[in-house]
């Protein structure tokens, strides 16, 4: 099991650990509800430094980018920031990532998930026919998202780089903490707002930021917090977790997420042909949100069946939302029974517990 920079930090704060993607991570310090208002309500800070991170480079960078994702990076300039996601040769998703342009045309960098980290970079290697220059750098990137209405606020007297009023899906790079070359962005996820910061993990750098964070935080009460509540915050929003909500058998069509599959975007991408033919006849199933009715708490691989008792679809994610204090989910339905509003039974240790269908996000 790897550590991250700060999992000495965790330890020594009394925080939940627990292997997550093979890393030794928080789960909680002072319980998820807690840590979930924390972040809606004020500010905290995730350690998510397993996240991977690749550097593309050279003339050839942004066209091998072009064949893998789905989005159309073209569109990207220096300092934006675009979701996107790669497919397999069955439009099944091999993973959901950030694509973040730093220099256009140029460099790029790929944030991928931690326990996809192998597979990503195999998979664009594997399309890597026009020698565009591939850098892993995910053992030496740090990564902390500090989330929340306050993060900024408490983060501005750490850097003279403006980032109180930094456009979502942006980033800026500079000194931080008296750290050079650390790049902050706002690419949350968890819908509080707050920026991510990415630094290389060298000379002490992590203990240095970590501590700068909390020492400008202190009167303002920021926190650490766990992945159990980054859990609960992204859920909220209804944003798809790898691995749940999202895998190597679900289309990005099938998981609401056509608004960055670009089937008319200048380049061709892996299995586009497919994802046109799932537009053109319809997709078979989709990813909904609903809430619980009666009590009861969905979990991920309970069966969802209609009014009659029948199969229709599958829990990918579900919790009791502690910003709603009501149980919410998502998951699979067949195309027939996923509208909105329509009434639906999750199927909680054989006993069928009424649920509805509803818009997302959640809060």
């Amino acid at each position: 099991m790897k550590n991250t920079s700060f999992t000495q930090k965790h330890i020594a704060l009394g925080a939940k650990m627990a292997e997550f993607a093979g890393y030794n991570m928080p789960i909680s310090y002072t319980g998820i509800n807690d840590e979930h208002a924390t972040v809606r309500n004020n500010a905290g800070v995730f350690d998510v430094s397993h996240m991977g991170e690749f550097i593309l480079k050279g003339e050839n960078a942004l066209d091998l980018i072009q064949r893998v994702t789905t989005n159309d990076a073209s569109k990207l300039t220096n300092g934006k920031a675009q979701y996107s996601s790669l497919t397999n040769n069955d439009a099944g998703i091999v993973d959901d990532l950030i694509v973040y342009c730093i220099e256009e045309n140029k460099v790029y960098m790929l944030v991928v998930n931690a326990s996809n980290i192998e597979k990503d970079w195999n998979w664009i290697a594997s399309h890597n026919t026009n020698n565009a220059e591939m850098h892993n750098i995910s053992d030496k990137t740090c990564l902390l998202a500090i989330q929340g209405p306050n993060a900024t606020k408490i983060l501005q007297s750490l850097t003279d780089i403006e980032i109180l009023n930094l456009k979502y899906y942006t980033f800026v790079k500079g000194k931080f903490a008296g750290i050079d070359n650390v790049l902050i962005s706002t690419t949350g996820y968890t819908g509080a707002g707050g920026v991510e910061i990415y630094f290389e993990d060298k000379d002490d750098n992590a203990s240095a930021i970590w501590d700068a964070i909390f020492e400008a935080g202190k009167s303002s009460n920021i926190k650490p917090i766990g992945l159990g509540a980054r859990d609960t915050l992204r859920l909220e929003m209804g944003y798809c977790l790898y691995g749940n909500d999202i895998d190597d058998t679900t289309s990005p069509l099938e998981a609401g997420l056509g608004w960055i599959t670009k089937l008319n975007k200048p380049s061709s991408f892996t299995a586009k042909e497919i994802l046109e033919q799932q537009k053109a006849e319809g997709i078979k199933r989709k990813l909904v949100g609903f809430e619980m009715m009666e009590r009861g708490i969905p979990r991920h691989d309970y069966l969802i069946k209609d009014a009659d008792g029948n199969a229709i679809g599958k829990v990918t994610s579900g919790t009791q939302s502690p910003s709603l204090n009501k149980a919410i989910g998502m998951g699979y339905i067949d195309i027939q029974h996923a509208s909105l509003d329509n009434e639906i039974f999750i199927d909680i240790r054989n006993n069928p517990v009424k649920a509805k269908i509803v818009k997302m996000p959640f809060a």
